[in-house]
């Protein structure tokens, strides 16, 4: 977060809604490299191996593989690609454009009602495993992952 705004409460608030970093006003080109880098560090460090486990479903990043109650779920590409997504952003509601952006890139042109497509995918890849309802459409918004279903 960029801002003129430094004062303690200020930073903390930032913070604590989710910024990665906060840069009060002047600041040097020098000093925002440095945080854009560090910033760009985390984020590679923390995607180490993509392995993330939520609820009943585990994703092995390094072997590319889903698993839901430890059994072996079979799963395409492009649901694949979602669910890891959704499930390192989970209890967050995100458009069809968003989803595009996150998970097919900016530079793909596809259209938005793909993303329902992938979702009724995914969602019966998961119903043998009573997880279909983890990914939730939220009406006029779009669609989230969530642990209480």
């Amino acid at each position: 977060m960029l801002t003129a705004r430094g004062e303690e409460n200020d930073r903390v608030g930032g913070l604590e809604a989710g910024v990665d970093d906060y840069v009060v006003k002047p600041f040097s080109a020098r000093e925002l490299l440095a945080r854009i880098r560090a910033v760009m560090r985390r984020a590679r460090e923390d995607d180490e191996d993509g392995s993330v486990a939520v609820g009943p479903i585990r994703i092995d990043g390094a072997a590319h593989r889903v698993f839901a109650n430890d059994q072996p779920v079979p799963i395409g590409p492009t649901e694949y690609r979602l669910l890891h997504f959704f499930m390192t952003h989970p209890e967050r509601v995100y458009t069809r454009a968003q989803l595009l952006d996150h998970v097919w890139g900016g530079s793909v042109y596809v259209e938005e009602r793909t993303i329902d497509v992938h979702i009724r995918r995914l969602r019966k890849t998961l119903e043998p495993f009573n997880a279909e309802n983890m990914v939730q459409t939220v009406r006029g918004a779009g669609y989230r992952f969530s642990t209480a279903t």
